[in-house]
């Protein structure tokens, strides 16, 4: 039984985190942004190479500030 219960709070940790976070995928790195709305869509994003510009015309992302995030990945990607 207790492990059961343990096996319930980690699956609901993971379910919050999906609906919470879009976890996007960059060349180098993985940044996390919390999402405007409570949906699965768009959770996980793989904006590798030249998908970043199809991602910035997803309204779910722009909501959330996409376009920040990616100017600010930029920024640190020159220094």
């Amino acid at each position: 039984m207790k492990n059961l219960i343990i096996v319930l709070v980690i699956l609901g940790g993971i379910t919050f985190g999906a609906l919470n976070y879009h976890f996007i995928l960059f060349d180098d790195s993985l940044k996390v942004l919390k999402k405007a709305d409570l949906t699965l869509d768009s959770t996980f994003v793989d904006a590798r190479g030249a998908g970043k510009l199809k991602l910035l015309l997803n309204p779910a992302l722009i909501e959330a500030g996409f376009k920040d995030l990616v100017r600010q990945h930029e920024d640190e990607k020159k220094k």
